[in-house]
């Protein structure tokens, strides 16, 4: 059967092209003429195989058969580096380059690779070096024991004792293929650690190039003779190294791809979060069942094309995320953003998605998808939480109200008996001076007067009362805080009295205003005082002062603090009083300070206690000044 060769059609540079011409010439100048010595013959045929022309290198050895019997690349002693490729057989040629092209997995095409070297150049051992990160390691050793090719991939550092590194070393530097025909007999590699103590005697070393990228190097040796390694062999070889790079570099390259996918899927598989990927129309054409169980579709309606992003998107959402499809298109990803979905069911289900896209077109796009349900459902029972907290604190708040004015009612009836015996005074005085013959119009005026004053003090006391006993929410509004504690002041006067307690206080005329709920700041203030008589009234010695103070600090804020001279607080445990069931009374509830503390904090303050000097507690709180009522002076 006759076979026919495509031309190999070559492009070639200016100075390239003149060289082939000149070397033409001198070809066509040997066959014309005999008395052209056979140098120019050899001289042609070395520059047809220096420039790759191998049609001409075999019509030069038809022509002249005992050119192909000369040693092309002449050996200089024993050793021969960049052999050039000789003449192959086409059928190992087929053979050696359907088994390397055959693999594509990296494990596979190795085991195939070294087994093809081996027997092709008739070795005893082999190994398999590729770069990585720049540096040599061994990635696979092929060695024979008596009939059988073992080989062994394994990744291991280079070391002196698996290979001459001279040689090694040599070939990543000059990136040629070296034959040594006797190794133990070469000076140059002679002294090579590996070489003296193996008595090496055929080493082949290939380089492994891809796209002008070095990437390793195949190491054959034998040493049972030495010129193992014929030109014949070397030339096969040379190719199998040549195709074998290029297929190392593919098997290296579709790992990466397959070790990416498994990451990738891996990633679709776990469902940790929604993940979709979509077309630029908003087709779903791939997704996992995290993101299909949040929308409620299934895979059937997955790989039916009836899943799509901008169907599931409520009509109040879509501008958004077209919006962000945009961005993403132009940016190349979105920052994430919170939407909702329609489920297949119609019901809605609010989600955090993040966008980007992921081929050159753009054409098509990843979504990550988190189910946002369970954090809505969250911040619902955490507001639903905080307002039976408000409704707990208000009942608590007015229970120790209650129990407050208890203790003070004493103080409250003698507040209200004061006015109400005035009332009756005056109103007898007034209808005496009404008998008077002639009446007294002038008395009974200024009595009328008085019973009037009376009645409004007992209106006001109870009127006081009643806001103080009043439970209802929280109804902030502009306050002055000095006029509050003048307030509650009037109203324990009886109780501050009767345990022989002297008040003082320091309130600046222009004391800026606060927003507070009057009712809760008056109780705040009500306990801290009720709390210092009773604390004083344990002293028999000393006098019983307290100190009432209040100012602003740097913070912007009012700051009012309360002086006991009292037995003070333990050390040990005044860091527990603002706790709530915690009390030092043997007859308290321990709830009075941890409610003060509550409502101070609500209204954006904070409240402390500490010790006062020379004795006595100090407890102040701090409430935020209200930026409308910063200055009252004005």
């Amino acid at each position: 059967m006759n076979t026919q060769s495509r031309p190999l059609h070559v492009t070639v540079s200016p100075t390239t092209r003149q060289s082939l011409a000149n070397l033409q010439r001198v070809f066509y100048a040997a066959r014309g003429f005999d008395r052209i010595s056979r140098v120019y013959l050899q001289d042609a045929r070395r520059g047809y195989l220096r420039w790759g022309a191998d049609g001409k290198v075999r019509q030069l050895d038809e022509l002249n058969p005992h050119l192909s019997h000369e040693e092309t690349t002449p050996a200089v002693n024993g050793m021969r580096i960049g052999a050039p490729v000789e003449r192959l057989d086409l059928a190992t040629v087929t053979k050696v380059s359907q088994a390397i092209s055959g693999e594509i997995v990296l494990r596979k095409l190795i085991d195939t690779l070294m087994r093809t070297a081996i027997e092709q150049a008739g070795a005893e051992r082999g190994l398999l070096i590729l770069l990585h990160a720049g540096e040599p390691r061994i990635e696979a050793e092929a060695t024979t024991v008596t009939d059988a090719l073992l080989v062994k991939v394994n990744e291991q550092p280079v070391t002196p004792i698996a290979l001459p590194e001279s040689v090694l070393h040599f070939v990543l530097r000059v990136r040629e293929n070296v034959i040594l025909e006797d190794a133990a007999a070469e000076p140059s590699f002679a002294k090579d650690p590996y070489i003296l103590e193996r008595k090496a005697r055929s080493i082949l070393c290939l380089p492994l190039i891809t796209q002008g990228k070095l990437i390793g190097v195949l190491y054959l040796e034998n040493n049972l003779a030495p010129g193992t390694f014929s030109a014949g062999r070397s030339s096969v070889l040379k190719m199998l190294a040549s195709q074998a790079a290029t297929a190392l570099e593919n098997s290296r390259l579709y790992g990466e791809v397959q070790q990416r996918e498994a990451k990738i899927r891996r990633l679709l598989d776990a469902n940790l979060i929604g993940i979709f990927i979509s077309r630029g129309t908003g087709e779903i054409i791939e997704a996992n069942q995290a993101f299909l169980g949040m929308v409620g579709y299934d895979r059937e309606d997955l790989l039916a094309g009836r899943v799509n992003s901008l169907d599931l998107t409520p009509p109040e959402w879509l501008e958004s995320t077209l919006d962000a499809r945009t961005e993403a298109k132009r940016t190349g990803a979105v920052q994430q953003f919170e939407k909702e979905y329609i489920r297949k069911d119609g019901s809605r289900v609010p989600v955090l998605i993040g966008l980007a896209v992921f081929d050159e077109r753009h054409d098509q796009g990843v979504g990550f998808v988190l189910d946002l349900t369970e954090r809505r459902r969250a911040e619902a029972e955490a507001r639903e939480s905080e307002r039976r907290y408000r409704e707990t604190l208000i009942g608590l708040a007015h229970a120790n109200r209650i129990t407050t004015m208890g203790q003070l009612a004493a103080s409250i009836a003698h507040e209200v008996n004061q006015p109400i015996a005035a009332i009756s005074s005056n109103a007898g005085a007034g209808l005496h001076w009404l008998g008077a013959q002639p009446p007294n119009l002038e008395e009974v005026g200024q009595t009328f007067g008085l019973i009037i004053r009376d009645s409004m003090r007992a209106g006001n006391v109870i009127r006081r009362i009643r806001a103080l006993m009043n439970k209802a929410p929280m109804q902030t509004e502009l306050l002055a805080i000095d006029e509050v504690i003048l307030e509650v002041l009037a109203l324990v006067r009886v109780e501050l009295a009767k345990h022989d307690v002297w008040v003082q206080t320091r309130l600046p005329e222009a004391l800026p205003l606060v927003r507070a709920d009057r009712v809760q700041v008056r109780q705040v203030i009500l306990n801290l005082i009720t709390n210092a008589i009773e604390a004083m009234s344990e002293i028999n010695e000393g006098d019983r002062e307290l100190l009432i103070s209040a100012r602003t600090d740097d913070s912007n804020y009012v700051l009012i603090t309360f002086r006991d001279t009292g037995p003070g607080l333990d050390p040990n445990s005044a860091d527990r009083v603002f706790e709530a069931f915690y009390t030092t009374k043997s007859d308290g509830m321990g709830m009075g300070l941890a409610i003060c503390h509550s409502i101070i904090e609500a209204h954006g303050g904070r409240m402390w206690a500490g010790a006062n000097h020379p004795r006595g507690a100090v407890f102040q709180f701090s409430i935020p000044i209200a930026q409308e009522g910063v200055d009252r002076s004005q």
